[in-house]
């Protein structure tokens, strides 16, 4: 028998698992999914958006692997704590299969980050998906103007739940907190800006075009402000040919925007290109507006500044640009890439494999991809590991891995906990009069889940 941790119960973390007990060159191989939340599937749970449910629904496919009867979901254990670090792991494990993604946000470095009202799309991606950690931190959204800096999906998803309506969200699982400060919001005019132009932005096509379908919004987008884009100012240009077909398909709706004439609607969806912040605007000790830089292509692919500036005001500004992934203590990492170094997933130590360790998802390759990007990722680590199995399986390892972890002080929450938490959070939603609602803390959770 070849026993296997993966650390992460997210989409990198359950494709590594079915991977591995799907394979028939290694026939008996168990796998325990370890997670620091006691609830399962990772950014699917905490990081689709909530009017996503299409997306979501891909947790019905990561929960057929986790209730293989080779695998076992272990919640609420987190690496690094109680003496569980990467040495302990290889103890009770053959091999160890770190999918940990990459939790921390890009920063802006610029001044004025840190005033309140500037906070990290994270943060309120973590907010209204009901993430443990963000309980106590919310959005009070008294602005009147929000400025959303990074043309991914990330900022398209934090705009369009800026600018839609609370009862458009209520038959979703927000928390009820959340849904509550969203039927407040004052939010009205919502700027969401890249520093390049539309040609360059790193949206889906799919993402791009539900924020014209917000049936109380309305998407404007200046020609002017693209006309710096070679492949948007002409259409036939060779410039426009050699784009990949997303990005094409991406200036096809921009310009289609640019064309319309304004409309009466509640709110407005300002998207805006080829301005640079450069710093966060103050007033009475809070975030007031953003001062950009007017940026230019460069030639080579990247924007120069151009001296030419503006002002946009905001009372609430969120950065989208980008996350990294964060060392683990006991693991190499390289701090240049925020990944932990590999050769086709072994973890390598001091440039050399290390027997047993292996890494895959956005601790692998860095925050890249969409989800489905994960699949052949993991399958390329699993095949690395299939292909040392024969050795790993000759180190002697815990009869009970669990069992030990429960000696050393953890508490893991195992697949009939996470049931109960799911029944909870229907149970929830009844006493409210809606469908599931998430819970959206620690002692919440914990208690649903039972002993």
């Amino acid at each position: 028998m070849l026993r296997v941790a993966v650390i992460g119960s997210g989409p990198s973390g359950v494709y590594a698992a079915q991977d591995l007990v799907q394979q028939s060159r290694v026939p008996d191989v168990r796998v325990h999914v370890l997670d620091r939340l006691p609830c399962p599937y990772g950014l699917v749970r905490y990081g689709v958006a909530p009017d996503h449910e299409k997306i979501k629904s891909l947790q019905n496919n990561l929960r057929a692997v986790l209730e293989h009867e080779r695998v076992d979901f272990i919640g609420n254990v987190e690496v690094g704590r109680h003496g569980l670090g990467p040495e302990r792991l290889l103890e009770l494990y053959h091999a160890v299969v770190y999918c940990v993604g990459a939790a921390r946000d890009r920063r802006l470095g610029i001044p004025g980050e840190d005033l309140p009202g500037s906070r990290s799309a994270t943060d309120f991606v973590s907010w209204y998906s009901a993430h443990p950690d963000s309980a106590g931190n919310g959005f009070a959204l008294g602005a009147r103007s929000a400025v959303v800096i990074g043309v991914g999906n990330v900022a398209v998803d934090v705009a369009r739940i800026l600018a839609r309506g609370a009862d458009e969200l209520r038959p979703t699982d927000v928390p009820q907190t959340a849904l509550g400060a969203l039927s407040l919001s004052q939010v009205r005019e919502v700027h969401m800006v890249g520093r390049r132009g539309p040609s360059q932005a790193k949206f889906t096509t799919k993402e791009l075009r539900e924020l014209g379908s917000l049936p109380a919004a309305q998407v404007l987008v200046d020609p002017a402000d693209l006309s710096l884009d070679p492949a948007y100012a002409d259409p036939s240009a060779s410039a426009v040919s050699a784009l990949p077909a997303v990005n094409r398909r991406n200036l096809e709706v921009v310009r289609g925007w640019a064309a319309q004439p304004p409309q009466s609607r509640g709110r407005r969806i300002h998207l805006r290109f080829f301005l640079r912040p450069v710093e966060l605007l103050e007033r009475s000790g809070r975030v007031a507006g953003v001062r950009f830089e007017r940026t230019a292509p460069d030639g080579e692919g990247g924007v120069r500044g151009t001296g030419s500036y503006e002002e946009v005001e905001a009372q609430l500004v969120l950065r989208a640009v980008g996350y990294r992934g964060v060392p683990l203590p006991g693991l190499p990492f390289d701090e240049g890439h925020g990944t932990v170094p590999h050769a086709a997933g072994r973890v390598l130590r001091d440039g050399e494999p290390s027997p047993g360790e292996y890494v895959a998802g956005w601790i692998k390759r860095g925050p890249t991809g969409v989800i489905g990007t994960n699949r052949p990722c993991a399958k390329e680590t699993v095949a690395s590991l299939l292909d040392d199995a024969a050795t790993l399986a000759l180190r002697p390892v815990a009869a009970d891995p669990l069992a030990e972890m429960r000696e050393s002080g953890h508490r893991p929450v195992q697949w009939p906990g996470w049931l109960a938490i799911e029944t909870a959070e229907s149970a929830l939603g009844l006493t409210l009069g809606r469908r599931t609602v998430k819970i959206p803390d620690w002692p919440g959770l914990l208690s649903a889940a039972g002993d």
